[in-house]
């Protein structure tokens, strides 16, 4: 029988029962032995010869105990091992009577030497051993039966009882590959699981530093260009920007730090999203010179953080949309609430574009994977030279309805009425 060393698997672990067990045997067959001897009055030599086969399968058994225990040697170094034990049982049996009995403990040897065909095959010869030995002792016909059905009865309960155990250690490995297998496979789960989170991490961090420090940088470099232009033409416009520019880059600084410590947006408190878009709106009117007007519809209610977030990112995104590209003269940013969803849309008469073309950048895409990773939907409506609408509408828990709160004063010069 193949095993592996001790501590894989709980069979490995007997290892002093079986040197136990084999002890037990072979001195209680010994003592038993020299008992019938004196008891039958047999001659000396014959108990001095039978004794000391016996005795000396003791450090056979010793010298060859890993490859009997642990199958750690060939087939070949195996069947030496049953080749002295039966040679030694042989001339035992040729000057002892009950040397039988030491078979309880060789039977169990031959699955642990050597594989189980070669096992049942050498079961097969040792219990055959008595027999031909009383044969050619010219024994009765009485003792020749005894000891044929002897035989067969332990040859028959030896196969039996080996092939149930090889199958209970071949399911056992069985097993133990599957434990295995699994363990592996739950090792590779976890590894793809952390690198799936690393990358929804980066993904995560890179659309915030793009709705925040890009668009914040972005807007300090148009007002720093806008302060070179009127320096020396119109001091007080240059000075408004460098103002402009100095808040933007504080808020910028305080959006980074929040970043870093991973804490919600700055400025963003629980119920200030209206507030917060108020002054996104009025910064972009301020630096742009433009009519910027913020809006509040419906009655307001409690917005889980994530959706706050998501929908001041997109105000955000939509309103740096709006200084970069639109050279629109008004904008309109309006927060909507209805009974079970909100909404934002941001509105601009500016240049416009085709929503159909493939858009570059990272914006309208990071838009829409904020959006629906918060289960809403974001929808733009644009055509060249008529100017461009965003909306995003999103799920939200109902409420009392309140008092709904009126429109902004335009956060920049008058202008047309919006729609």
């Amino acid at each position: 029988m193949s095993a592996a060393p001790p501590g894989g698997h709980a069979w490995d672990g007997g290892v002093r029962g079986w040197d136990v067990y084999y002890g037990v045997i072979l001195l209680g067959v010994l003592a038993l032995e020299i008992a019938v001897q004196a008891q039958q009055n047999l001659p000396a030599t014959d108990l001095v010869i039978a004794c000391g086969a016996l005795a000396a399968m003791a450090p056979w058994y010793l010298l060859h105990r890993r490859t009997v225990l642990y199958g750690e040697s060939s087939l070949a170094r195996g069947l030496i091992y049953l080749a002295g034990v039966w040679i030694l049982f042989a001339i035992a049996c040729s000057r002892g009577s009950i040397e039988t009995w030491v078979l309880l403990a060789l039977c169990p040897q031959c699955f642990l030497a050597v594989p189980f065909r070669w096992a049942v095959g050498a079961i097969v010869v040792l219990n055959l051993t008595p027999v031909v030995v009383a044969l050619v002792s010219g024994a009765g016909a009485d003792e020749l039966s005894t000891l044929v059905a002897s035989g067969a009865l332990t040859v028959a309960f030896s196969v039996a009882f080996g092939l149930w155990i090889f199958r209970i250690i071949a399911q056992s490995y069985e097993r133990a590959s599957l434990i295995e297998q699994l363990s592996r496979t739950r090792t590779e789960l976890a590894s793809a699981h952390r690198r799936a989170g690393v990358l929804a991490e980066r993904q995560r961090l890179s659309g915030e530093i793009h709705d925040t420090v890009a668009q914040g940088f972005t807007s300090i470099i148009m007002l720093l260009q806008a302060v070179d232009t009127d320096v020396e033409r119109q001091p007080a416009a240059a000075r408004r920007h460098l103002a402009l520019a100095m808040e933007t880059a504080r808020e910028n600084l305080a959006e980074a730090r929040a970043l870093v410590a991973a804490l919600a947006p700055a400025g963003l408190e629980p119920g200030s999203l209206d507030a917060a878009l108020r002054r996104l709106t009025a910064a972009v009117g301020a630096e742009r010179g433009v009519a910027a007007e913020f809006e509040v519809t419906g009655a307001a209610c409690p917005l889980p953080r994530p959706v706050e977030v998501m929908l001041l990112r997109v105000g955000q995104e939509a309103l740096a949309n709006v200084r970069k590209h639109a050279q629109a003269r008004q904008v309109l940013v309006r927060l909507r609430y209805a009974e079970g969803q909100v909404g934002l849309d941001v509105t601009d008469d500016g240049v416009g574009f085709d929503p159909g073309q493939p858009a570059g950048g990272y914006g309208l895409p990071g838009m829409r994977a904020r959006v629906d990773e918060a289960g809403g939907c974001l929808d733009v409506r644009s055509s060249p030279g008529g100017g461009t609408t965003v909306s995003v509408l999103v799920p939200a828990p109902s409420t009392v309805p309140a008092a709904p709160a009126g429109p902004a004063a335009p956060a920049g010069p008058a202008g047309r009425e919006m729609p």
